[in-house]
């Protein structure tokens, strides 16, 4: 009996072992398919949230800053080209006085030299000039092209770059050793350097001017009494200065120096006075003979500046237009008189000098406010600059007042010689402006 009762014992106990390796088996199996049927869902998960989740940081950056330097689109008949080396915004222009150059800087830490004869090409190589640990603002071609000068932003002073040519055609740069001494306490908005090569102007907002020798030496200091300065320059023929600012008019100052080169004193030339709103900017002909003016009162002025100011003959009013203006408009006059162009905000307007008309107009020329306005000493082309790029148009306003100008003369001339090279050059400028009107009808 007793063995019956073992047995029985020995008997549940193995059914019940039995019953609970099934059940742990059962829920092996029933994790293991839970887990495979969880595992291609969450292997797939993945994919499904990368398509509509942020990007990483580190994507981000990088897609922000391929935006931030994706060049802004322009195009219009008479682009001549899109000047693209600099990675940074251009702040200031400036063409070397035989006209074979053009100098730009930027905030990448880089002065630009060009050559002008590369403008109608498909291709504009440039040469390059780093400025170390800082970048320039302002650069200034050398009267004798043999330099350049740069307004530092963080040094907030001159720095001279010598220009070596080489063997085959290029620059070598090379920095002077020492910068020149802080005197500014204000923004400095724009240096020059005279075509006599005698002296150095720097200007700040806060109506200082000061002339300074080759070497770094400050020779006079001018108050424009202003309230702020807005614009300032050295005249082509390096005799003046001239400021403007808060108030409606144009001070000029003769730089006056002994016949043997010395320094000898700052005097009052003349005041252009006209405006009823104070001046953005100004600009000279390349004979300084003629200024054109831009105001804050929505208007630009011609002016002749050919007087006897020791005399007391003030400068004659030529013409008054109305223009679109904002705040920083520049002005440009082409060297030989002809042209005017005008920059309001990113947009820039081309007026003849002669009548006055608006003849061309430029819209969203560059992605931010032009900073930059100039024509080149051969009255071919206007440049501007607003963003990393330069935008080089052909100055069709200019050779349709050349070629008026040339019909006049050729109807006044009285020597066969003087009547057949008129002829001459009216026909090559009539066919220039064919040729680019013809580009800007197609």
């Amino acid at each position: 009996m007793m063995d019956f009762w073992a047995v029985l014992a020995l008997s549940l106990l193995l059914g019940a072992l039995l019953a609970l390796l099934f059940a742990a088996v059962s829920r092996k199996n029933d994790g293991t398919e839970q887990t495979d049927r969880n595992q291609p869902q969450t292997a797939a998960a993945p994919p499904e949230e990368s398509s509509v989740k942020a990007p990483s940081s580190k994507k981000l950056r990088q897609q922000q800053r391929k935006e931030k330097l994706q060049q802004h689109t322009f195009s219009h008949p008479l682009l001549a080209s899109s000047l693209k080396s600099h990675s940074g915004s251009v702040t200031c222009l400036d063409f070397s006085s035989n006209g074979k150059y053009l100098a730009s800087c930027a905030d990448d830490r880089t002065v630009r030299i060009w050559s002008t004869k590369d403008f109608l090409d498909r291709e504009h190589k440039c040469l390059r000039a780093n400025i170390e640990l800082d970048h320039a603002t302002l650069v200034r071609f050398s009267p004798d092209t043999r330099a350049f000068i740069t307004w530092l932003a963080n040094g907030e002073t001159i720095r001279i770059f010598k220009m070596t040519k080489k063997e085959d055609g290029t620059f070598s740069f090379k920095a002077a050793p020492e910068d020149f001494p802080q005197r500014h306490k204000g923004i400095v908005i724009n240096i020059g350097i005279a075509e006599t090569g005698k002296f150095i102007m720097t200007a700040s907002v806060d109506t200082t001017i000061l002339i300074w020798d080759l070497k770094g030496e400050v020779l006079a200091s001018i108050n424009t009494n202003q309230m702020t300065t807005s614009y300032a320059a050295v005249s082509p023929c390096g005799r003046f200065v001239a400021s403007c600012g808060f108030t409606p008019d144009v001070k000029v100052w003769e730089i006056c120096f002994t016949k043997t080169g010395e320094f000898k004193e700052v005097t009052r030339a003349f005041d252009l006075k006209g405006h009823s709103a104070g001046v953005y900017s100004f600009d000279f002909s390349n004979d300084s003979r003629r200024m054109a003016t831009v105001s804050k009162d929505g208007t630009w002025k011609l002016w002749d500046t050919d007087v006897e100011y020791k005399k007391q003959q003030d400068p004659y009013l030529l013409r008054t237009v109305p223009c679109q203006v904002s705040e920083g408009s520049r002005i440009a006059l082409s060297p030989d008189g002809r042209a005017v162009a005008v920059s309001s905000g990113r947009d820039v307007a081309v007026y003849s000098a002669v009548s006055g008309r608006l003849e061309e107009e430029f819209h969203s020329v560059h992605s931010e406010d032009i900073t930059d306005l100039r024509f080149d000493l051969n009255n071919r082309f206007l440049v501007c600059s607003g963003d990393r790029a330069i935008r080089v148009f052909h100055n069709v306003t200019g050779y349709r007042a050349a070629v008026q100008d040339m019909q006049a003369l050729l109807k006044k001339a009285a020597n066969d010689g003087v009547r057949q090279r008129l002829q001459q050059q009216l026909l090559d400028a009539q066919k220039a402006l064919d040729a680019l009107l013809s580009a800007q009808k197609s």
